[in-house]
């Protein structure tokens, strides 16, 4: 995932303008400690449990650690070439005052490192039951920049699929807010492998949950594949592949497996 969904879980804790997310930092006031490590001759500074994994991993790593510049509060990331690749504003905290950006450019760079076969553009996602037209339609439209920002970012086009994330809340009237979202990904749609439906499992009822994933399914191209976000129950999996969504993601499988209940096919044992 691209980081989207922490601006509603991380609310508190956010604050988004068109530039990205900026987070406070949540550790420190559980008495994390900040660790200073030496690399390519630089002292960097990690939370303590990020500068054990680093030297873990420092062997075979193709990311550097990133190189602090005092003078921008900036951190360069270079490959294992020491070629620069791309500057991130993403701030380790040392204080309590710090906050740590996450621009789309940031998602993206993040993803292609990690290198999976699917990565999710990041979005400008709003809890499905706030009551704030204004702050959906921002959202939207910001979307469809961030998605613009996401594809000039993205280094790994041949190997890794960009899915860009239909957002308008539960607005499925026509010319409403999926419809503009919608619209501004078929502008778009020769840099989309596939599609996600994103905002919803958030609480709304599973009417106005049923309506989006329909309305959204309608005008998504059948020749690609649909991935519904955060979803779901299986009672929402039936429902939803009638309605035409290919791929899904959900904490419900492996949460219920923690109380001994396994998922299988068939008739109840």
């Amino acid at each position: 995932d691209s980081g989207g969904f922490q601006m509603v879980s991380l609310l508190k804790l956010a604050e988004i303008t068109e530039e990205g997310v900026t987070f406070e930092n949540p550790f420190l006031d559980r008495g994390e400690e900040i660790g200073i490590c030496e690399r390519d001759g630089q002292e960097q500074a990690y939370p303590d449990e990020t500068v054990k994994n680093n030297k873990k991993r420092s062997a075979g790593q193709s990311l550097s650690a990133p190189t602090i510049n005092n003078n921008t509060s900036q951190y360069d990331y270079t490959d294992k070439n020491n070629e620069q690749l791309q500057q991130s504003d993403h701030q380790y905290p040392k204080t309590k005052s710090q906050r740590m950006l996450l621009r789309p450019e940031d998602s993206i760079y993040h993803q292609n490192n990690i290198g999976s076969d699917i990565i999710m553009a990041l979005d400008d996602v709003v809890s499905s039951t706030a009551d704030d037209r204004i702050r959906f339609e921002i959202a939207t439209y910001r979307t469809l920049r961030w998605l613009d920002r996401c594809h000039a970012a993205h280094r790994r086009p041949h190997d890794q699929n960009l899915f860009p994330i239909v957002q308008g809340g539960l607005d499925t009237s026509p010319g409403g807010l999926r419809d503009i979202c919608l619209a501004g990904f078929r502008l778009r749609d020769e840099k989309a492998p596939g599609y996600a439906i994103g905002g919803l499992a958030g609480g709304e009822s599973k009417d106005d949950f049923w309506r989006v994933v329909h309305h959204c399914c309608c005008a998504l191209p059948d020749t690609k594949p649909r991935y519904l976000m955060g979803v779901g129950y299986p009672l929402d999996l039936v429902v939803c592949t009638a309605l035409g969504v290919d791929m899904y993601d959900c904490v419900y499988p492996t949460r219920t497996a923690r109380f001994g209940v396994a998922l299988v096919d068939g008739e109840t044992p």
